[in-house]
């Protein structure tokens, strides 16, 4: 984030509203916001997930399950200001846009990428069709369960992994074993559908986002095919509001029914720089707000920060190896840093003033089965 200086109330109509931690405790003496620019700062519940497991005491305060700090000051100084009909940062109600990434954002990325714990179900479900699998990598790492092959797997190899496995089915079929499998696959941590495993402040950030008229998006390295099976019902995105990764199809009319058919090519790998690509190519809108927790998330922050008027950059930190995992924003799934020279990423965003929230002391609870069972 640019070097400015703290404004004052009165000093803000000079300058755009950009949330900082500094900034952040300007709104710190707020008692409530339950009436934000003629919405109600409540957070109004869409998502099946936190429908089953509402707090009463969101009946009172937004964002119940993010504790009292810098990080929940932020979003709400920030939802205030951009939604106050007569404040200087008020931003109309089209233009309220917000992105967030999907794995380790809104759920578990732990200790592989649901998708790739998909892909990897389905290799071995056809692998006796493909004998030279067993001596082609990545498909040898699957098939001989080797996980650290396959923890450094990266979004575009995986994608690449779904391509193959998938081709020659239609979309439809696709979309019919991928939400057989998040009906039956289990986290082999929580031993729950990983649906069950999307983060309640998040999903109370999304809720109430959207209450006060933002369009929320997922802007993810994952496919697209994959996300929009379990976007709407899990987070209330629907599935148009999904920008991902894509692979290539074809259409075609099979037994007189004309059908989209996957292709084992990769189209677009929407992944750091492909993250406001994306963005300009399928929304068309530079977001207000954007969410993430890995320097791949950077470019989508840096390009929302470029914009003018309000900013909300926010990173999550994954620093709880009790409730979930600990780990760096700069980690690859092995645990390694991609380029051990370079500075890591958390040091970076703090330097730019972007809000680092911490899992373990921002958030009361990381799941909706915590909250229900506490």
């Amino acid at each position: 984030m640019r070097n400015e200086p703290h404004h004052t109330t009165a000093e803000a109509e000079s300058g755009p509203l950009r949330i900082t931690r500094r900034t952040a405790l300007r709104g710190a003496g707020l008692a409530s916001l339950f009436a934000l620019g003629g919405g109600s700062a409540t957070a109004q519940r869409t998502v099946s997930n936190a429908d089953t497991h509402q707090s009463q005491q969101e009946t009172t305060e937004p964002l119940p399950s993010w504790n009292d700090g810098q990080a929940k000051q932020a979003i709400l100084t920030f939802v205030e200001a951009v939604t106050t009909p007569d404040s200087p940062d008020f931003v109309p109600p089209a233009e309220r846009i917000a992105t967030f990434d999907n794995d380790g954002t809104l759920w578990v990325e732990r200790p592989v990428y649901a998708q790739l714990a998909f892909a990897i179900d389905r290799i071995r479900e056809l692998a006796p069709q493909h004998p030279e699998w067993e001596d082609e990598q990545p498909f040898k790492a699957v098939l001989e369960n080797d996980l650290e092959t396959l923890a450094a797997a990266s979004q575009n190899e995986v994608a690449e992994l779904l391509a193959v496995t998938h081709a020659g089915i239609t979309t439809d079929e696709f979309e019919a074993i991928v939400t057989d499998w998040l009906n039956t696959a289990r986290h082999p941590r929580f031993d729950r559908r990983y649906t069950d495993l999307a983060y309640q402040p998040m999903l109370e950030l999304l809720s109430f986002l959207r209450a006060n008229e933002f369009k929320t998006f997922i802007v993810s390295g994952g496919g697209v095919k994959f996300m929009r099976q379990m976007s709407e019902a899990t987070y209330g995105i629907p599935p148009e509001q999904v920008v991902g990764s894509t692979g290539k199809t074809r259409y075609e009319v099979r037994d007189g029914e004309p059908v989209l058919v996957k292709l084992p090519e990769v189209d677009f790998v929407d992944d750091e720089a492909g993250k406001p690509i994306g963005i300009h190519k399928f929304i068309g809108r530079r977001p207000i707000a954007a969410f993430g927790n890995y320097v791949g998330d950077r470019q989508m922050l840096e390009w929302t920060e470029a914009g003018d008027g309000p900013r909300l950059l926010l990173l999550v930190n994954h620093d709880d190896a009790e409730r979930e995992y600990a780990y760096s924003m700069d980690e690859d799934l092995t645990g390694e840093t991609p380029d051990e020279s370079s500075r890591p990423f958390i040091d970076v965003a703090e330097e730019k003033g972007w809000v680092v929230a911490s899992m373990k002391d921002d958030w009361e609870y990381v799941f909706p089965f915590e909250q229900a069972d506490s």
